[in-house]
């Protein structure tokens, strides 16, 4: 069974720093589109960055030079490196894992950064 598990998520000043990790149980991981996804309250939710198996990254436009989206198949892990955070950052944030015929989604962690 496939789990996607994050961590990573809390409180954080603006300005400051957080990283997200999504942890994967299963073997199908290095092959694996690996994303990263947020709502925040009252908004749909929307695309923050993917990465291929082989670690081509796209990103959002609005996000691009504050995040960064790695992922190490060794440890079937996809991180998110959140910099100069934002109060508009506050949501929740899903991984995504998908394949050709298969998607799953993580349970969410929540960020929420103060002014």
């Amino acid at each position: 069974q496939v789990q996607l598990v994050e961590s990573g998520g809390g409180l954080v000043q603006a300005g400051g720093s957080l990283r997200l990790s999504c942890a994967v149980s299963g073997s199908i991981f290095s092959i694996s589109v690996m994303g990263w996804y947020r709502r925040a309250p009252g908004k749909q939710r929307e695309l923050v960055a993917i990465i291929t198996g082989d670690g081509s990254a796209t990103y959002a436009d609005s996000l691009k030079g504050r995040f960064t989206i790695s992922r190490d198949n060794a440890k079937n892990t996809v991180y998110l490196e959140m910099n100069s955070l934002k109060p508009e950052d506050t949501a929740v944030y899903y991984c995504r894992m998908s394949g050709l015929r298969y998607l799953y989604w993580g349970q969410g962690t929540q960020v929420t950064v103060s002014s």
